[in-house]
């Protein structure tokens, strides 16, 4: 792969690999592979149906002041 950049940027990207003592090639490889990670990999469409189907259900529940006491009370133990 072949990636172009005016001599400017291109200065300014070696020096924030260098910071981080990478090479510009190292550097570029980890911000390809975490921008990969934060890419979604399921459908908005079918994450809102499973939001959906969630909600369908009767889940247990209790009023919120309760709740919140049981979970401060367990922070304390």
């Amino acid at each position: 792969m072949q990636v172009l950049f005016e001599e400017g940027e291109y200065l300014k990207l070696q020096e924030a690999a260098r910071r981080r003592g990478l090479t510009l090639a190292e550097w570029v490889r980890q911000a390809l592979r975490a921008a990969r990670r934060d890419e979604p990999t399921e459908s908005t469409d079918r994450k809102l149906a499973a939001v959906r189907a969630a909600t369908t259900h009767a889940y247990p529940t209790a009023d919120i002041d309760c709740m919140l006491e049981e979970i401060e009370r367990g922070y304390r133990t």
